[in-house]
C-alpha cells in the first residue's frame, strides 16, 4: 500500500517530503511518521547479540522473553516461534546465556518496537573459553598486555586502593595479611559487584575514582574464586581497556592460581590469591627492620675499614721527611746557598787574583820594553840641540842617529835617566859604534 493511498479522503494533497519540513502549519498525519518508522526499520538488517535471559513466557506458538545484556542495566523485549526452541538440544530456561539473532520489527497500530528472534543458541563454556581466547589474542595484538607498559610498583606504598566484593573474604584476606606485614598501611576500600551484569560498570567506576587520587600509590582489584561464569566480568573488554589507561599500578588478584582473566594480563602485576596480593604489594616489616640491621652492619663495617686505611695512609705520610722535619726543606736550601756563595766569592777571588797577577806581569812586561828602563841600565839619548833652545830641554830636538849629524862644535842634549845636561859634539872620532857595541857596553856599566 503507497502512502497517499493510505492517507484519509480529506487529508492534504501535499505533504512536507522529509520530517525537517513539517510545521506546526504543515505537519504530518500520525500514520505518515509511522510508516516511514516501519520502513527504515524493516530495512534494518538481522544482527548477532549476547545476552540473558531474564524472562521467558510460552502462549502458543510463541514465546515472549526479555533479555539483558551481560554488563549492563539494559534489557530489550523479543519474541520467538515455538518451532524456533523446539531446535535447541537443551530447554532455553531463565538465566541462560544465549546468542541470538535479532531482527527489529514495528508495529504500526500500537507504535511498538519488537525484537523477532529467529534463531537462538545458548553459549556453553567452550564457546566462552574461546571467544575469551579471541579477545585476548587482539588485545595482545594491540600491545595491551605488553611488558614495556606495565608499571612498576612502590617499593612502600602509603595508602592502597581496594576494589573487592562487599564484605568479601577477598577484602578480609588482602587486610588482614597486608596489616601482619606493615601494621602502619592504610587503604582505601571501594565495595563493588564482582559478578553479575552491573559488576563490570562498577568496577571501573571505582578505578577511575581511586586513580584519581593523587594519595593512592597502588590499585587492587580482588575477588575469590568462582566459576568461569561468576568471572566473566574480569574478561570485560571494557574492563581492561579501563585498567590499560589508569595511570596508577593495578594488582589483579582474581580467584585462584588456575584462574586467567584477561585482567591479570593487562595488570601491572598479577597475583594468584588475594593473599598473595598482600604479601607482594607490601614489604615484611620484619624483613625489612632485618635488612636494616645488617645494611647498618654493613655500612659500620665499611667506614671501620675506610677509617683504618685512611689512618694508614695519614701515618704513612706524617712518617715522610717532609712532614717529620718539614725545617729539612728551608736547611738543604740553606746549605745549598752557602755553597754556592762560598763557590761564588772562591770564583770571584780567584779571577781578581788571576787578573792582578797578569796585571802585575803585563805591567813589567810594559816597564821592561819602555826606554826608562832602557835609560836606568845606563844608555843615554844624544839630541842635537837647535838655536834657541833652553838648555836641558827637549823642545826642538833632534836624536842623533848617526855620527855625522854631530859635527864638532854642534851643540848637543844628552837624556839620561835622571834627567838632561847639554853638551858639545867633538866631532867623529873615525869609530861608528853599533848596537852590539852599545850593549856591550851598557853591560860593563852594569
Amino acid at each position: 500500500m503507497s502512502e497517499q493511498a493510505a492517507l484519509p479522503d480529506n487529508a492534504p494533497t501535499t505533504l512536507p517530503a522529509t520530517a525537517a519540513e513539517t510545521s506546526p502549519d504543515n505537519p504530518w498525519p500520525l500514520q505518515l511518521l509511522s510508516q516511514k518508522l516501519k520502513a527504515h526499520i524493516d530495512r534494518t538488517p538481522s544482527a548477532w547479540v549476547e545476552g540473558q535471559v531474564i524472562e521467558l513466557n510460552r502462549r502458543g506458538t510463541n514465546a515472549y522473553l526479555t533479555l539483558r545484556d551481560v554488563n549492563a542495566e539494559v534489557s530489550l523485549p523479543a519474541s520467538v516461534w515455538s518451532k524456533v526452541l523446539e531446535r535447541q538440544d537443551l530447554p532455553l530456561e531463565r538465566g541462560s546465556r544465549v546468542v541470538a539473532l535479532l531482527k527489529p520489527e514495528f508495529w504500526i497500530k500500537t507504535g511498538r518496537l519488537n525484537m523477532l528472534v529467529r534463531d537462538i543458541r545458548p553459549v556453553g563454556l567452550g564457546d566462552l573459553l574461546a571467544r575469551i581466547e579471541r579477545l585476548r589474542q587482539a588485545l595482545s595484538a594491540e600491545g595491551l598486555f605488553a611488558d614495556s607498559r606495565k608499571k612498576p610498583l612502590p617499593l612502600l606504598p602509603h595508602r592502597i586502593g581496594l576494589i573487592t566484593g562487599r564484605d568479601s573474604d577477598a577484602k578480609k584476606d588482602v587486610l588482614r595479611n597486608a596489616a601482619l606485614r606493615w601494621p602502619a598501611v592504610e587503604f582505601e576500600i571501594r565495595e563493588v559487584a564482582v559478578q553479575g551484569n552491573t559488576a563490570v560498570s562498577q568496577v571501573i567506576r571505582a578505578l577511575r575514582e581511586l586513580d584519581e587520587r593523587p594519595d593512592v600509590d597502588v590499585i587492587v582489584i580482588a575477588r575469590g574464586g568462582g566459576a568461569l561464569e561468576d568471572l566473566l566480568p574480569f574478561n570485560s573488554e571494557e574492563l581492561v581497556r579501563a585498567v590499560a589507561a589508569a595511570l596508577t599500578p593495578v594488582v589483579s588478584a582474581i580467584g585462584h592460581e588456575a584462574d586467567r582473566p584477561l585482567l591479570d594480563d593487562v595488570a601491572d602485576l598479577r597475583a594468584s590469591t588475594p593473599t598473595d596480593a598482600a604479601k607482594r604489594i607490601v614489604p615484611d616489616v620484619s624483613e625489612e627492620l632485618a635488612g636494616v640491621r645488617q645494611a647498618r652492619e654493613q655500612l659500620r663495617r665499611c667506614m671501620d675499614r675506610l677509617v683504618d686505611r685512611e689512618t694508614d695512609r695519614l701515618t704513612a705520610l706524617r712518617s715522610r721527611p717532609v712532614l717529620a722535619a718539614p725545617e729539612g726543606l728551608v736547611t738543604v736550601r740553606e746549605d745549598e746557598l752557602e755553597r754556592l756563595l762560598r763557590r761564588s766569592a772562591a770564583a770571584v777571588n780567584s779571577s781578581v787574583v788571576r787578573a792582578a797577577d797578569q796585571l802585575q806581569h803585563l805591567k813589567a812586561q810594559v816597564r821592561a820594553l819602555s826606554p826608562q828602563k832602557t835609560l836606568d841600565r845606563g844608555y843615554a839619548v844624544v839630541e842635537l840641540a837647535r838655536a834657541g833652545a833652553v838648555p836641558g830641554t827637549a823642545a826642538g830636538h833632534a836624536v842623533v842617529r848617526h855620527p855625522a849629524e854631530a859635527p864638532a862644535g854642534a851643540p848637543l842634549s844628552i837624556r839620561v835617566a835622571e834627567g838632561r845636561f847639554g853638551a858639545t859634539s867633538t866631532g867623529s872620532g873615525g869609530t861608528v859604534e853599533t848596537e852590539e857595541d852599545n850593549v856591550e857596553a851598557g853591560a860593563a856599566h852594569e
